[in-house]
C-alpha cells in the first residue's frame, strides 16, 4: 500500500477522513504478503472498533499505522492488547 492508494481512496465522513471498508477488504485479499494480510485486517478491525462513528470505514489515522508497518515496525501486537483492555474496562 502506497501513499497514492490512500490517497485516492480516502473519503471525507463527517469530520472525519476515512478509508471505506471495502478497499481495505479487498486489499487484504489481494495482497501477496500474508504477514501483511493479517496486519491490515488486524488494523482495519481496530479502526472500526475505536472508531465506530465511521461505520464501514476506517479513519486516516489508523491509515497511517499502516506505514509504520511498512517501516518494519510492527505494533499490531500492542494495540490489539490495549483495544481489548479497553473493551474489558468498558
Amino acid at each position: 500500500m502506497s501513499e497514492q492508494w490512500v490517497a485516492a481512496r480516502i473519503k471525507q465522513k463527517g469530520d472525519s477522513k476515512c478509508i471505506p471498508w471495502k478497499n481495505l477488504r479487498d486489499l487484504i485479499l489481494t495482497h501477496p504478503d500474508v504477514r501483511k494480510r493479517v496486519d491490515i485486517f488486524a488494523l482495519s478491525i481496530y479502526g472500526l472498533v475505536i472508531f465506530p462513528k465511521a461505520l464501514g470505514h476506517v479513519e486516516e489515522t489508523v491509515a497511517d499505522l499502516f506505514d509504520q508497518l511498512d517501516k518494519r515496525v510492527t505494533l499490531v501486537p500492542a494495540i490489539l492488547a490495549e483495544t481489548f483492555r479497553s473493551l474489558i474496562a468498558y
